[in-house]
């Protein structure tokens, strides 16, 4: 164990107010890519950049160019929890972790046992007719072809914030309220470069600031802890 995850260790046996906000790093290491890696969906070749088919402007417009990305790229169902999601999940039945706060919308945090868990930019495992409401699952959403329909006619739209749409106000009240009241904030796995979600680390009062996360990030000056090692790896680590 190295002296950085030891202090880490330290930290979450000394308080049970923590909580942990997280972004896609957190999943690539179950397979989901990342977006701005090397490998990650903004390196690879489309007919358009991935911010744009994944803008609101784009999905009204062309729906059908929309979907077959989205399934193509979006829509994935072999990933599992990764030692990370798993700790989590542990040191919130230990009555230590308050609140996941997440960027992704893969469920990965769900299906590891997480309860507490605030979706920033949706789910990909919720969708909803955008003429009468009704609720559509992601098994629906995979088999479906071309530019999904409700029984009514409606278009199914997944409850996923695509860019240029405004963030859930109830979520985002909970993870202000969360990280303000947590003694300890932990980052893991995000470059913190999409806001308003990045924003939020700038509510928290509490004692200890722990970044982990391979890249650089605009919090690592502010951090007590910083570890630039892959959250999974340093999370398996952890005893709860």
């Amino acid at each position: 164990m190295s002296k950085e995850v030891e202090s880490l260790q330290k930290i979450i046996d000394e308080h049970d107010n923590i909580v942990f906000f997280g972004g896609a790093g957190v999943s690539t290491e179950s397979g989901i890519p990342d977006f701005r890696s090397q490998d990650g969906l903004y390196n690879q070749q489309y007919d358009y950049p991935p911010e744009t088919i994944l803008s609101h402007t784009f999905f009204m417009r062309k729906p059908e160019e929309f979907y077959r990305f989205y399934r193509n790229k979006m829509l994935c169902d072999t990933a599992k929890p990764n030692a990370a999601h798993l700790k989590l999940a542990e040191l919130e039945k230990a009555g230590k972790l308050k609140a996941v706060i997440t960027q992704n919308i893969d469920n990965l945090h769900q299906m590891a046992g997480s309860k507490k868990v605030l979706e920033l930019h949706g789910s990909v495992y919720r969708n909803y007719c955008m003429k009468c409401g009704k609720f559509y699952g992601f098994r629906h959403m995979l088999e479906s072809t071309g530019v999904p329909k409700c029984e009514c006619g409606g278009i199914i739209k997944p409850d996923v914030v695509l860019y240029e749409e405004g963030l859930d106000h109830d979520t985002l009240n909970e993870s202000v309220r969360a990280i303000a009241e947590a003694q300890v904030l932990i980052i893991g796995g995000t470059s913190l470069a999409v806001y308003p979600a990045a924003g939020l680390i700038d509510y928290f009062r509490g004692s200890h600031l722990v970044v982990i996360n391979m890249a650089p990030t605009p919090r690592d000056r502010n951090a007590d802890l910083l570890i630039k090692e892959p959250i999974g790896q340093v999370m398996a680590q952890i005893h709860a």
